[in-house]
């Protein structure tokens, strides 16, 4: 058994009652196997960040259970078929909550008159392909004395639509590592989790809503 986490995206036009039968038939198939619910959490209705089979929002759910591998075509082919489900996600939970909020680092206070490092002008550059060496994400990360102030981030969410965007132009692109100074492997994370959010329509392909 392993945990697993989906995002539906069902019609806005659903009434609660609905809504809930069609999770219940849903959760019944994925836990078939001996598996169960773990976590249900309505978002509700929200505007997408580009149209979607016409629609311009829906009404998000995320749901984590444990479930056999072999539960699993069956599930997915039952929401493939049901014409109200408008997009889904489902992918291998890591530790991400269900809401969208990314797990930070407790900062710890700093003494009274105490210099941060990284505001020493002749620190030399770190090295950006060496982890070990590459400043943590956030807090003091910069290109050329550029900052994106804030805890460092322990556990990426792709549902957390606020951080992720800190890390995209305004052009849609995600923002090179030379760049925010974040470890390789930060990077990956990172662009693994613009692609779902993208999917999902909580963040648009480009700049600008798509029509």
């Amino acid at each position: 058994m392993r945990l697993y986490e989906v995002v539906y995206i069902l019609d806005p036009a659903l009434l609660e009652d609905a809504v809930t039968a069609k999770l219940e038939k849903f959760h019944a198939l994925a836990t078939s196997r001996g598996g169960e619910v773990a976590a249900v959490d309505h978002w509700g209705v929200r505007q997408f960040a580009y149209p979607i089979k016409k629609l311009g929002s829906g009404y998000y759910i995320v749901a984590q259970f444990t479930a056999a591998s072999d539960a699993l075509p069956e599930f997915e082919r039952l929401l493939k078929l049901d014409e109200e489900v408008v997009r889904y996600l489902l992918v291998l939970n890591d530790g991400e909550p269900t809401n969208g909020q990314s797990i930070l680092a407790e900062v710890p206070p700093r003494a009274e008159g105490a210099r941060d490092p990284d505001d020493d002008d002749d620190e030399p550059e770190e090295d950006e392909d060496d982890p070990e060496k590459a400043p943590p994400e956030f807090h003091g990360a910069r290109g050329r004395r550029r900052r994106m102030e804030g805890p460092r981030v322990m556990l990426l969410n792709y549902k957390d639509v606020s951080t992720l965007s800190r890390f995209v132009t305004e052009q849609g692109k995600i923002l090179p590592k030379r760049t925010t100074k974040v470890t390789a492997r930060f990077q990956r994370q990172l662009g693994t989790a613009v692609k779902r959010a993208r999917y999902l329509s909580l963040l648009p392909y480009t700049g600008g809503r798509e029509g």
